[in-house]
């Protein structure tokens, strides 16, 4: 999908009926309670509890509360509890609550190229160092890799 001019309106929605299969360019915020599969750019995204995203996300802002398996570069992200991530994440800020679910890398600062990726659909940022390496377990501390 390609982004769409419509006078005034800066807030899209994928329901909860929605599957979609392709890649998603939004000039506007987006809210998706569906499930995506296909790399997903948008200034802002906002993610239900019950939505899955089977690929990558780039976006100024995200506010994750479902399945995402895919590389995530965002500026500002939020991590809610009922988040299930399966990939990298790269950010500038970040805010995870407790119980959230991620099984990737963190890289800090790395979030900067979503900005403009975001904007123009082409960015795609380079893991920076140094990187928090999590696992799925709780018993198993996480470790700073360089």
């Amino acid at each position: 999908m390609k982004p769409v001019a419509n006078g005034g309106s800066t807030f899209s929605v994928l329901g909860a009926d929605v599957a979609i299969k392709g890649n998603i360019e939004a000039s506007a915020d987006l809210h998706v309670d569906g499930v995506v599969e296909g790399d997903l750019t948008c200034v802002s995204l906002v993610q239900g509890e019950s939505s899955r995203i089977d690929g990558g996300i780039t976006a100024e802002t995200a506010r994750l509360a479902g399945a995402i398996k895919g590389t995530i570069s965002v500026r500002e992200l939020v991590i809610l509890k009922s988040a299930r991530i399966d990939g990298d994440v790269h950010y500038q800020t970040l805010t995870i609550e407790q119980g959230a679910n991620v099984n990737g890398r963190f890289a800090a600062d790395a979030g900067k190229a979503a900005v403009s990726g975001a904007a123009n659909g082409t960015a795609r940022p380079r893991p920076a160092a140094p990187v928090l390496e999590l696992e799925a377990t709780e018993e198993k501390p996480a470790t700073l890799a360089s």
